[in-house]
């Protein structure tokens, strides 16, 4: 009997496998690796013909490297985002400079995003005033934090506001599917990646019977975020639903530096007085509907009352930024209800295209003032000098510094730099974890029982300085404390790394890990 199903298992087997390999080849993403790759061939094609022919070529290129150099050690860009392309320009030398002027942050390469307008902050205050002058004064240790947002980002701080803390996914998707049934005005979805799946299709059925009613629906997703996940042009496909689509940023495969600006947020809002964020996207991994890296653990926040007034606040800046209109009618779209206050909450965004690293700056204020505990978990840890001092002193002055990363990866080189900081945090004081159930998304820090940040942002380059990013700061609420007790149970189930596991750490690992780290900030 199995001898005679083995040929049509065998069929079915080599039917899925040539469906696969259709599927990676005619990939939007794989399509686009492989035009750049050509134009990569091409510029060095050319240069060596130009080489042959263009009797000065070479010596011209090194003035150009030279001056691009200057012009990297004068600009205000971070020391370490700098040291990586100087080096990068000089191991491809005398064509490094080429590639830092279509990759580079450069103001041609910015200069396709630059004009998003920055947020009028007398427009979000609805007809009661904020609580940030209040929080400033009830609580000078987080006056720094809060003013700096304040005035920098243009996002008040909040009272009349309740919070609801979500450990995993699955929880925040089922709050999300029963909030989105109630909306009577508008919806606003705002996400990294959505993924074709459970999650997506429980949620896209909500937006076209919404869609129908007249609720006003808008979905706005990042173009390289989905490149792997979407259908090419499936923003067409929800618009004959009825639902109002922006694909952020679109990739196009050339050599340029701006796909590089990515829109990392994830913001639900409905009828402006239910907002969501945190680390979780619209994809089964992160409810835990499909097994990728072992148990995905993931967290989020929602929001009820006058705090989500900054949430739809910045999804409309980048609405209206990639839409080409101005928001006339904020007031219509901003919080018709309070809550009963939860300490105070704060809702802010990052953008790469100012010179205030706003995400770090808080990150950095939060280990700063600390007196007893700063606790962080991060998928990824790829850390510039100031943030390792900031750790390194926090622990080094008695602050019990403890930080949670995955145990199963989804990015190994990215990995193998994340696990490359441990040895120098350890020694330190900064207790290290990694989430031996699976891979840890959550993007969190807690620091004694006063603050907390939850958001999308991760430890690392990318999103201190290249993403727009998001996060909700929560000064003296109780999300502070579920935080605070969830990083405590996680890092029950996780292993602690100690001097054993670092010097038992494979040494060609650890090669590998140095020379990846000199090109970190570009990774």
């Amino acid at each position: 009997m199995q001898n005679r199903n083995f040929p049509k298992k065998a069929k079915k087997a080599g039917q899925k496998v040539r469906r696969s390999l259709f599927s990676f080849v005619f990939n939007r993403l794989t399509i686009s690796a492989f035009l750049i790759l050509i134009q990569l061939m091409l510029v060095a094609a050319s240069f060596l013909l130009l080489q042959g022919s263009v009797k000065y070529m070479v010596d011209v290129l090194r003035v150009i490297s030279l001056i691009v150099i200057i012009w990297l050690i004068r600009k205000p860009d971070n020391p370490a985002y700098k040291i990586s392309w100087i080096i990068l320009i000089l191991m491809l030398a005398p064509i490094g400079a080429l590639f830092y002027l279509f990759w580079g942050n450069t103001p041609l390469n910015r200069a396709r995003l630059i004009k998003i307008r920055p947020i009028d902050v007398t427009r979000i205050e609805p007809s009661h005033p904020s609580a940030t002058r209040e929080l400033c004064t009830r609580y000078p240790i987080h006056r720094r934090s809060c003013q700096y947002l304040y005035s920098v980002v243009g996002m008040p701080a909040w009272k009349d506001t309740s919070a609801e803390y979500f450990p995993v996914g699955e929880y925040m998707f089922a709050s999300m599917l029963a909030e989105l049934k109630k909306a009577e005005r508008f919806i606003f979805l705002e996400f990294f990646i959505i993924d074709i799946g459970h999650m997506w299709n429980a949620i896209l059925d909500i937006l076209r019977k919404k869609a129908a009613e007249g609720v006003d629906v808008r979905v706005m997703y990042d173009d390289v975020g989905c490149i792997s996940k979407l259908p090419h042009n499936y923003e067409k496909t929800l618009e004959r639903q009825g639902i109002r689509v922006v694909r952020f940023n679109r990739f196009v495969p050339m050599l340029n530096t701006y796909f590089n600006y990515r829109d990392h947020r994830k913001i639900c809002v409905v009828d402006g007085n239910v907002g969501y964020t945190g680390g979780i996207n619209l994809a089964d991994e992160y409810i835990n509907e499909k097994d990728r890296f072992g148990h995905w653990k993931d967290t989020g926040v929602k929001l009820t009352g006058s705090g989500v007034a900054n949430l739809t606040t910045l999804f409309l800046q980048l609405w209206d930024f990639s839409v080409g209109r101005t928001t006339e009618n904020l007031h219509d779209y901003l919080p018709t209800i309070t809550a009963p206050s939860d300490g105070y909450v704060q809702a802010f965004a990052d953008s790469p295209l100012d010179d205030d690293n706003t995400s770090e700056t808080i990150f950095l204020n939060i280990i700063n003032n600390a007196t007893r505990s700063v606790y962080i978990t991060s998928p990824y840890l790829a850390l510039d000098n100031e943030m390792i001092t900031a750790l390194c002193s926090a622990a080094k002055s008695g602050i019990d510094v403890r930080i949670v990363t995955p145990g199963i990866p989804d990015k190994k080189s990215v990995y193998l730099i994340t696990r490359s900081y441990y040895a120098q945090l350890i020694r330190a004081g900064v207790r290290i974890y990694e989430y031996t159930p699976g891979f840890i998304h959550a993007k969190m820090i807690v620091a004694d029982d006063s603050i907390a940040v939850v958001g999308t942002i991760n430890m690392d380059f990318r999103s201190f300085y290249l993403h727009f990013e998001c996060g909700t700061v929560f000064y003296r609420s109780s999300v502070v404390d579920k935080v605070r007790e969830d990083i405590l149970e996680t890092i029950e189930k996780s292993e602690e790394i100690d001097e054993q596991w670092i010097r038992s750490y494979p040494w060609s690992k650890s090669i590998c890990a140095s020379l990846l780290s000199l090109l970190i900030p570009l990774m």
